[in-house]
């Protein structure tokens, strides 16, 4: 069984992001491609001690890089975004 630090990978924070957890009380997290949404649960309760109500995720696709004449591929990747309950938060930037 993986660690939760090998399941959560990073936490992904853009304005789109950002506007999901100030309306909706979600969270955006870029997870391990093989991380099932009970798996993603367990862990992000874990790591920030919240609950959970509700994970979604989807793959994204990988994409053509060029640099050049070369061409290459960028790979694909999961995204989880999770739902916590009322009352609970994650805070990325708080001393800053």
């Amino acid at each position: 069984m993986k660690s939760p630090e090998d399941i959560v990978l990073r936490p992904i924070v853009t304005e789109k992001s950002n506007m999901l957890q100030e309306r909706s009380n979600q969270v955006v997290f870029r997870v391990a491609k093989d991380a099932n949404k009970i798996d993603i649960r367990k862990a992000v309760e874990k790591l920030f001690n919240v609950r959970v109500v509700a994970v979604n995720t989807f793959r994204t696709p990988s994409r053509l890089r060029r640099v050049g004449r070369n061409v290459g591929r960028r790979p694909s990747w999961k995204k989880a975004i999770v739902r916590l309950r009322e009352g609970d938060k994650i805070e990325f930037f708080s001393g800053v």
